[in-house]
C-alpha cells in the first residue's frame, strides 16, 4: 500500500469512526438503546522499545512488519502505513483502552463534524454544554471505565485531551478538547510537535555521505545490540557519549539512529526548562513524540561544570521522567544520573584510519600526502572529506609544492580557539636567519625531521604497537635571554608549516587549587588535534622542581608538576619549552624530554653574523623594502658583548633614529642605540667604546670630497 492509498483508506476509516460516534450521540439524544459493542480489544503494548520497534501483540487484529517503522518527513503517513488507520496506530502505540479510544474519537469528532456540538448539547440535555465531557462519554459508550480519568492513564498522561475545569466544576462535567497534535495524527499528518521544536538545535553537519571508521562502526553496532536487548517494562538505557570530539559523537549517534530507523534530533542541555512543571510537561511531550514518531534525542552536555548542580539536576530529572532513545554527550562519564545507562567512549579515528580516509578523499597518487596529513593532524572523517573537497579544485600557488593547498586548509580547519590561554604567533623566521653553532643546528634539524617522519615511524613501521605514550616530540630550549629560543620556534613552525602558540603563563597559573591543571588541560586538549606547536616561555615557572611536602600548598604544587609531567608525555604534538634557568627544572621532567638544545651566548664570530643579518637587506632581485645603511663596521660592532635579542633591539632603535633624522643608518646612530641598550641592562659604559671617528683615507689617495683645485 502506497502512502497515498493509505491516506485515502485512513480518511475512509476515520469518517466511519466519526459516523459511529455521531450515531451514538443521536441515539442518546433520542434515548434509544445502544447497539452491541464492537470496539477493538485493549492492546497490551509491553516495553517501550517493543511498542516502538516490535510488532503489536497478537490480540490486536492488525498486520505490521516485525521491523522498526521508518520516519520519512516528506510522507509522514508512512509511519502508520502498516496499520489500517491512524486511530489503530494511536491505540497501539499509546496503549489506549476501547473506552479511551472512543473518548479520543468523540473529541476529534467535535473538531471534524459541525453536527457534533449540537448533538453533545442534546445528549446532555443542556444547550449550554455543546462540548464533550467525561459524563457524556460514560453515557454514550459501552464499558465505561472510571480509571480513564486518572492522571496515570493515557488520556491525561500523554496529554491527548485538554480539560477545561474552571473553579469548582466537577471533572466529569468539564469540557474536553483533543490536542491539536493528536487530531492531526488521526488525520494522517505525523510531524514533530511544534511545542518541542523551539528547544531543538538546527540539524548541523550532514554526515549522510561519510561512513564511520571501523572503530567507530564497532561502537555503533555495540550500542544497537544493547538497545535491541530491551526487556518488557524496562527503561531504555541512556547512552553516554564520552569524548572531546563532538562531530565523531554526533556521527556515531546518527549511525545508531539510522540502524534502528529513528530520526535523530539535537538539543543543548542548557535549554532544558528549570521549572519542575515545565520540565515535566516537556518530558511527557517528548516521550509521546518518541512513541508516535521513531525519534531519538542527542543532548549536548559538554562543557557543563560538574559543580553546576542546578543544570545537572534538570538533566537528571528529565531523563528520569521520560523514556526513549537518548544520547547524552559529556566530557567525562556521569555517575549521578537517576537512570541506568551505558558509557561509550567515542574518539576520532586512529591514525591509520585517518590515512585511509585522506587517501580515499584525495584520490590516486595522494599516498605520501595522506600519510603526512594523518601523521600531523587529528581530524574526524567528516572534516577530512570537507577539507579534501575544498582543497582539491584549487590550483597550487606559484612555486608551491603539491598538496600545499590541502595542507594549509587543514591548518586553518585545525586552528583551535585557545581564548586567553595562548597567542598564535605568525612565524616569519627561516633557517637562513639562524646563527648557531653546527651541533645545535643539527639537533634542531633532527627535531624538524622527527615531526615530518613520525607517521612513517609510528604507523607504517609499527612503533605505535609497542608504545602507550610518548608519541609527541618534546624539546627544551635552554639559554640566556635573547639567544634565539623564540626565534628558533618560529623557524621550526615556518619550516614545518604549522601554527605556533605561545602559552600565556599568567593566564594558565592560578592560585586556586586545581585551576592550573584545568587550564593546562584546556591548552593541551585544544592543541592535541590541531597539529600546533606549543611554546612555553619561561617554562621553569611551570615545570619547577618538586619540593618536600611541608604543608598543603607544597602538596598541591607537586600535584601540578606531576600532572604536567604526565600530560607532556601523552601530548601528540611538538611542545617546545624555553627557559634561562635550566637548573631550576625538575630532573624527572628533563628525563622525559626527547631533546635538550642549549643556546650558548654568541661569541664574536657569531655576533658579527648577527649584526650582518640585523637589518633587512635589499634582495638581489626584486624591490623588497630594506633599511638604508651606510658605513657600518660589523667587526667593530661584534666587540659589543650582546646576545641576538639585544642586537635586534639596537638595530630597530637605530633605524627609528635614522628615520627621524632623515638619514641612513650610520655607525654613530648604531653606537648611540647600543649605549641606550647598555644603560637598560645596567652594564658599565666606557665612553670610548661608543664613540665613532670616520676613518681617513690614506695620504696617497685623493679623497672624493676634495676637488681638483680648479
Amino acid at each position: 500500500m502506497t502512502a497515498d492509498q493509505w491516506q485515502e483508506e485512513n480518511s475512509r476509516l476515520l469518517s466511519a469512526d466519526i459516523a459511529r460516534v455521531r450515531e451514538r450521540l443521536e441515539r442518546l439524544c433520542a434515548r434509544e438503546p445502544a447497539p452491541a459493542p464492537s470496539a477493538p480489544e485493549s492492546p497490551q503494548p509491553g516495553s517501550f522499545l517493543r511498542r516502538l520497534l516490535g510488532a503489536p501483540k497478537e490480540n490486536i487484529s492488525i498486520s505490521v512488519k516485525n521491523q522498526p517503522l521508518l520516519l520519512k518527513e516528506a510522507k509522514a503517513a508512512d509511519i502508520v502505513s502498516d496499520f489500517p488507520s491512524a486511530t489503530t496506530a494511536l491505540t497501539y502505540r499509546l496503549g489506549l483502552s476501547p473506552f479511551e479510544q472512543n473518548v479520543v474519537l468523540l473529541c476529534a469528532a467535535m473538531e471534524l463534524d459541525s453536527r457534533i456540538a449540537g448533538l453533545c448539547a442534546g445528549a446532555q440535555g443542556n444547550s449550554q454544554k455543546p462540548y464533550p465531557t467525561f459524563a457524556l462519554a460514560f453515557a454514550a459508550f459501552d464499558d465505561p471505565a472510571w480509571d480513564a480519568l486518572s492522571p496515570y492513564r493515557p488520556l491525561r498522561h500523554w496529554r491527548l485531551i485538554e480539560i477545561n475545569q474552571p473553579g469548582a466544576q466537577p471533572l466529569t462535567a468539564s469540557a474536553l478538547r483533543i490536542d491539536e497534535r493528536i487530531l492531526n495524527y488521526l488525520k494522517g499528518l505525523n510531524y514533530l510537535d511544534d511545542r518541542l521544536s523551539g528547544f531543538l538545535l538546527p540539524p548541523g553537519l550532514s554526515s549522510d555521505s561519510v561512513s564511520l571508521s571501523p572503530s567507530q562502526q564497532n561502537i555503533a553496532d555495540s550500542v544497537v545490540n544493547v538497545l535491541r536487548q530491551d526487556s518488557p517494562g524496562s527503561l531504555v538505557p541512556i547512552i553516554q557519549m564520552v569524548g572531546n570530539d563532538s562531530s565523531s559523537k554526533i556521527m556515531t549517534a546518527r549511525r545508531v539512529s539510522t540502524i534502528i530507523q529513528h530520526e535523530l534530533h539535537m538539543m543543548s542541555a542548557a535549554l532544558l526548562p528549570s521549572q519542575s512543571s515545565d520540565l515535566e510537561n516537556f518530558a511527557r511531550l517528548w516521550e509521546r513524540e518518541s512513541l508516535l514518531l521513531p525519534i531519538a534525542l542527542y543532548i549536548e552536555a559538554d562543557g557543563i561544570d560538574p559543580s553546576n548542580t542546578e543544570r545537572w539536576g534538570a538533566i537528571g530529572r528529565f531523563l528520569a521522567r521520560s523514556n526513549g532513545v537518548f544520547f547524552l554527550s559529556v566530557d567525562e562519564p556521569q555517575s549521578n544520573l537517576a537512570r541506568n545507562g551505558i558509557i561509550v567512549e567515542v574518539a576520532k579515528p586512529a591514525m591509520e584510519e585517518q590515512r585511509v580516509a585522506w587517501q580515499d578523499a584525495l584520490g590516486a597518487g595522494s599516498e605520501q600526502l595522506a600519510s603526512k596529513l594523518a601523521g600531523q593532524f587529528r581530524f574526524n572523517l567528516f572534516d577530512i572529506h570537507r577539507i579534501a573537497k575544498g582543497g582539491l579544485p584549487l590550483k597550487q600557488p606559484s612555486g608551491g609544492k603539491p598538496g600545499d593547498i590541502v595542507w594549509d586548509a587543514a591548518r586553518t580547519a585545525a586552528r583551535s580557539k585557545f581564548n586567553s590561554l595562548a597567542k598564535r604567533i605568525e612565524p616569519k623566521m627561516k633557517w637562513e636567519d639562524v646563527v648557531l653553532p653546527p651541533n645545535e643546528i643539527a639537533l634542531l634539524q633532527q627535531i624538524a625531521a622527527q615531526v615530518e617522519q613520525r607517521a612513517k615511524v609510528y604507523s607504517d613501521w609499527g612503533f605505535d604497537r609497542k608504545m602507550n605514550r610518548g608519541f609527541g616530540i618534546n624539546a627544551l630550549f635552554a639559554g640566556e635571554s635573547g639567544t634565539g629560543k623564540t626565534m628558533m620556534a618560529e623557524v621550526l613552525a615556518n619550516d614545518l608549516r604549522l601554527d605556533l602558540y605561545r602559552i600565556d603563563l599568567s593566564s594558565v597559573v592560578n592560585k586556586y587549587i586545581g585551576e592550573t591543571e584545568k587550564n593546562l588541560r584546556r591548552v593541551f586538549d585544544a592543541a592535541e588535534d590541531s597539529g600546533a606547536i606549543l611554546f612555553f616561555d619561561e617554562a621553569d615557572a611551570l615545570f619547577g622542581k618538586r619540593s618536600e611536602v611541608k604543608d598543603s600548598h607544597d602538596r598541591y604544587a607537586n600535584i601540578e608538576v606531576n600532572y604536567l609531567l604526565q600530560r607532556m608525555e601523552a601530548y601528540h604534538g611538538l611542545a617546545i619549552l624555553a627557559t634561562n634557568m635550566k637548573n631550576a627544572l625538575d630532573t624527572a621532567f628533563l628525563r622525559r624530554l626527547r631533546f635538550v638544545v642549549n643556546f650558548p651566548f654568541p661569541g664574536q664570530v657569531y655576533r658579527k653574523r648577527l649584526w650582518e643579518h640585523a637589518f633587512p637587506e635589499q634582495e638581489k632581485e626584486g624591490s623588497a623594502p630594506h633599511v638604508p645603511v651606510q658605513g657600518l663596521d660589523f667587526d667593530r660592532l661584534s666587540n659589543l658583548n650582546l646576545t641576538g635579542g639585544h642586537i635586534h633591539n639596537i638595530a630597530l632603535n637605530a633605524s627609528f633614529m635614522a628615520a627621524q633624522a632623515g638619514t641612513p643608518v650610520t655607525m654613530p646612530l648604531v653606537l648611540d642605540a647600543a649605549r641606550t641598550e647598555y644603560m637598560k641592562l645596567d652594564r658599565p659604559i666606557n665612553a670610548a667604546d661608543f664613540q665613532w671617528q670616520e676613518k681617513k683615507p690614506p695620504s696617497n689617495v685623493v679623497s672624493m670630497s676634495s676637488g681638483t683645485g680648479g
